[in-house]
């Protein structure tokens, strides 16, 4: 079904074919050798960077003054659940296994191609309007194709960055994903554009039978996709174990929340090229709990960062950054008074770091590391320009802090692949009260949907939520 959309008026803007040059802004670039910021030049030329340094001359270029400015790399979020968007808080007091029962058992079913669309349109704006430019798109309420081909239009209409994971309702323990449809987004909805990419969100071995998480891996091993995984509540089952054996774990493979992985497992996944994935607003609030980015950091290693369900927590990755770091900085602190009495005499984690989890490390678990999370030479052009001299910033002294300490007000404009997508401080995407009225449809009948349950809808929730509690009580055992 196609879905009209407003016309953008960063088409007007993308006619203008010239070079961009953005001029003498402080630039945080992210890539390693590189001071934490610099002030500098960055040329753009069509949808990547073509030159960063100081003082460049473009002959024939657009110059736009970027002094008191702050420029970025666009933030990732690695983890997110656009179709639940019109769900919105929702579920802020719910546990982990009433949003599982409610979510997926009550309200998932009711989904309707519109509701995957609409949802994952005002999503994935919100995001840019947030200085994200690409999301790790979880998207495992496909209930037909039609669901699937409805999300991905919402995210190619946004002009947003994504890797749309395609996944179907968490279900029977022992049906893998159907090959069928995966080809068949690979050669329509997906082969149309360069902006949206496809992955695979997968039961994986915590909820599906070893030979069905096989099945698979294979399948996005053989396609070459990022596949990503839940796991959390209990220690691995035999299914992990059979991947290991399988040789199927590397760099494409991606683990959310991982929390109940210990540092054993941790190690080997990561020896194995394994990404890892940290929502902790998510999980402190509905119970998951957050020890992976302990384990990560003691190991080298670092999280990607994500919201995950905007029926819980806002969508902002920045204040996960910062909120994480915290966390980090809590546990450096708690572990130096333990052994000296005293706490830390040295910042056990940096600002720089908390922003590189929400940039390179995004990039990463994506798998698009080649291409995005750094400002360089034959990147894309996707960028973050913040306000330094706005209120709560001003006097910087340190751009990667101020960066990190950001909120969206402060995000003057987003770019995504050479195009600007936010400008002056407001999206370019029109229609935007059209967006906001058909989200409320769609969230109003949703939320009904759950508050006043048929008698099939009640058995379901009853059902998931039995299942849920059966598997907590056995992986905690």
């Amino acid at each position: 079904m196609a879905h009209s959309q407003p016309e953008s008026n960063a088409a007007a803007v993308a006619d203008d074919k010239r070079p961009l040059l953005l001029r003498g802004a402080h630039v945080v670039t992210m890539t390693p050798g590189r001071p934490d910021w610099e002030t500098l030049d960055v040329l753009v030329d069509g949808q990547r960077i073509t030159e960063i340094g100081p003082g460049l001359a473009a002959e024939g270029a657009r110059t736009l003054d970027m002094s008191g400015r702050i420029i970025i790399p666009g933030l990732i979020n690695a983890h997110l659940h656009t179709w639940q968007t019109a769900l919105r808080f929702l579920g802020a007091d719910w546990t982990l296994p009433e949003y599982l029962a409610n979510a997926h058992g009550g309200v998932g079913h009711h989904y309707r191609p519109d509701d995957l669309f609409r949802g994952t349109l005002a999503g994935a704006l919100n995001q840019m309007d947030h200085g994200v430019t690409t999301i790790g798109d979880w998207s495992h309420n496909c209930l037909t194709p039609e669901h699937a081909d409805a999300a991905i239009e919402a995210l190619t209409g946004t002009g947003v960055r994504a890797v749309f994971l395609y996944g179907t309702p968490y279900g029977l323990r022992d049906r893998p994903q159907d090959v069928r449809q995966i080809d068949r987004l690979l050669a329509g909805p997906i082969a149309g554009t360069d902006l949206v990419s496809l992955g695979l969100a997968i039961k994986g071995p915590q909820l599906s039978k070893p030979e069905v998480a096989i099945a698979d891996f294979r399948t996005s091993a053989e396609r070459n996709l990022v596949v990503s995984m839940h796991q959390s509540a209990g220690s691995p089952g035999p299914g992990w174990q059979a991947i290991t054996e399988a040789g199927l774990w590397g760099p494409l493979v991606n683990i959310v929340h991982g929390t109940g992985l210990g540092t054993g497992h941790v190690e080997a996944l990561l020896a194995q090229g394994v990404t890892f994935t940290s929502t902790p607003e998510n999980e402190l609030g509905q119970g998951h709990t957050t020890t992976l980015p302990d384990r990560l950091l003691a190991l080298g290693a670092a999280p990607s960062l994500g919201t995950d369900t905007e029926t819980a927590t806002p969508a902002d990755v920045l204040f996960v950054a910062r909120m994480l770091l915290a966390l980090q900085r809590g546990v450096g602190h708690d572990a130096a008074v333990a052994s000296t009495g005293l706490g830390a005499t040295t910042i056990p984690v940096t600002a720089k770091q908390a922003l590189s989890w929400a940039t390179v490390e995004g990039a990463r678990a994506l798998g698009l590391a080649d291409r995005i999370g750094q400002i360089a030479a034959g990147m894309y052009a996707d960028l973050v320009v913040i306000d330094a001299r706005a209120l709560n910033l001003w006097p910087m002294h340190d751009a990667a802090a101020a960066a990190l300490y950001a909120h969206p007000g402060n995000i003057e404009a987003v770019m995504v692949g050479g195009v600007w997508r936010k400008r002056d401080g407001r999206l370019t995407h029109g229609g935007l009260d059209a967006v906001k009225d058909e989200l409320h449809t769609s969230g109003q009948r949703l939320a009904h949907q759950l508050k006043f349950p048929s008698v099939v809808g009640k058995v379901r929730q009853r059902v998931v939520r039995c299942v849920v509690d059966r598997q907590l009580r056995q992986q905690v055992r």
